[in-house]
């Protein structure tokens, strides 16, 4: 239960009256969960271009080393420097593959902003805290959190606060440098650890980076919105000689084209990433995921601070969830590599298991649940009642309805968080009678009730 009173008036500074805001972003139409409409013909002409240079790239490693992981497959179509579709395009919005939460109503970042500042609260007020962002995409979400730490300025006014962000494509970090900055920055920089940096336009320093591991440590709030559903997965199929792994090989038919074989005997990786209890016949396992969530966890155990996580995922239940979006529509994975956005939906469990119990998790909670608990209902009603446009109020609801809907993204998105043990501490008899009062609840993640 998460008492309303101190929400309500954060809520209240941070987003102040309706007249002031800019609201959504565009009308984002109701899809698939990543999915909306498209790219010119000067894209399409270089998409085509790009994916027969890396196709061509594939099939000459496939003929020199045999098939390849699925791990492999993803590697080389989304990140290869020279032809991966995140380091060459990264199509997020309207004109790319695939629309984000942020993209559709800058409220979802504001609430994720009011997320950190109620966890800082709550934490005591550190002296100084980072906001990481891993894979921040066109810098969407980093820029409404940054303006609701703009009107929380006088709250954090003797907090030392900076933002990191982890982004290896040289073409979003110049989109998010743009975006925060006005394109202010600094190439290179003489801290060898981050390869750019610069001010925002709100006068808070921001650090590129290209690792998680270069990132300074220190008190920090990490984010991963959409992030964990893009790292290599492998697969796995179960058959009646046992685990095999799900390869990518050269269609013999069509020697231009690829597709999927089992492996004929086990592989490391189904020796390693399946685990002796596991039910499914089939499975996808992230061991990048798994590396990351281990490192976020270690920080957060050494130095304080918190971790959310909010991406489309299960929680160790499904199976097949491998798919590609191009232009807004589901893409097969293996046509026209190095054109098209790999997914697959985050395995929560893992996530869980791969803390090793150095912090405590929450969740996965259902985005709608998530949101409504962060008082978007309050949100949406003060907006409506502050807006006289009839545009504007269609817009509002429909950029609601996206965010909301169990059918949209209300329920195929999840929220899921790190915290210290400490943070989630049951009061009891034990307790010092000195002791400061019980931590409040962690925001989002309990029901926000109206008293």
């Amino acid at each position: 239960m998460v008492p309303l009173p101190a929400r309500r008036a954060l809520l209240a500074a941070a987003l102040g009256p309706a007249g002031r805001r800019r609201l959504p972003r565009h009308h984002a139409p109701a899809a698939a969960a990543r999915p909306f409409s498209g790219a010119g013909g000067q894209e399409e002409a270089e998409g085509a271009s790009r994916a027969t240079a890396m196709l061509r790239h594939l099939l000459l490693k496939l003929r020199a080393t045999g098939p390849v992981t699925v791990a492999e497959y993803m590697r080389e179509a989304l990140t290869n420097p020279g032809q991966g579709y995140y380091t060459r395009r990264g199509g997020i919005g309207e004109s790319g593959d695939f629309v984000t939460s942020p993209e559709i109503s800058q409220v979802f970042g504001e609430l994720i902003g009011i997320w950190y500042i109620s966890e800082w609260i709550a934490m005591g007020k550190p002296k100084a805290f980072q906001l990481v962002e891993l894979g921040p995409g066109r810098g969407t979400l980093t820029d409404d959190i940054l303006r609701v730490f703009n009107q929380l300025a006088s709250l954090l006014s003797k907090c030392d606060v900076s933002i990191h962000l982890v982004e290896v494509s040289p073409k979003l970090s110049e989109i998010q440098a743009l975006m925060l900055t006005g394109g202010k920055v600094q190439s290179n920089p003489e801290d060898k650890s981050a390869y750019m940096k610069g001010v925002s336009k709100t006068g808070i320093p921001i650090s590129w980076y290209r690792d998680i591991q270069d990132v300074p440590p220190g008190y920090s709030f990490y984010l991963a919105h959409e992030f964990f559903d893009a790292l290599p997965i492998h697969k796995f199929q179960k058959t009646e000689k046992g685990w095999r792994e799900v390869l990518v090989d050269i269609d013999p038919d069509v020697p231009d084209q690829l597709r999927f074989v089992l492996s004929p005997s086990s592989t490391p990786a189904t020796e390693n990433f399946i685990q002796p209890e596991e039910t499914r016949d089939h499975v996808e396992v992230c061991p990048e995921a798994g590396v990351i969530i281990q490192r976020l966890a270690c920080r957060i155990e050494k130095d304080g601070g918190a971790a959310l996580v909010a991406d489309y995922g299960h929680d160790g239940t499904k199976t097949d969830t491998f798919r590609g979006f191009r232009n807004h529509k589901l893409h097969d994975v293996l046509k026209a590599p190095g054109t098209a956005d790999l997914t697959a939906d985050v395995d929560f469990s893992y996530l869980r298991k791969m803390t090793q119990g150095r912090t405590a998790t929450l969740g996965p909670i259902k985005q709608r649940e998530f949101l409504k608990n962060m008082g978007i209902d309050l949100r949406l009603q003060v907006l409506l009642q502050n807006s006289r446009d009839t545009a504007m109020h269609e817009q509002l609801l429909h950029s609601y309805d996206m965010l909301m809907n169990p059918k949209k993204m209300g329920d195929r998105f999840n929220f899921f968080a790190l915290l210290p043990h400490r943070r989630l501490a049951d009061p009891d008899k034990k307790h010092k009678p000195e002791s400061k009062s019980p931590l409040p609840p962690v925001a989002g993640f309990g029901e926000l009730l109206l008293k």
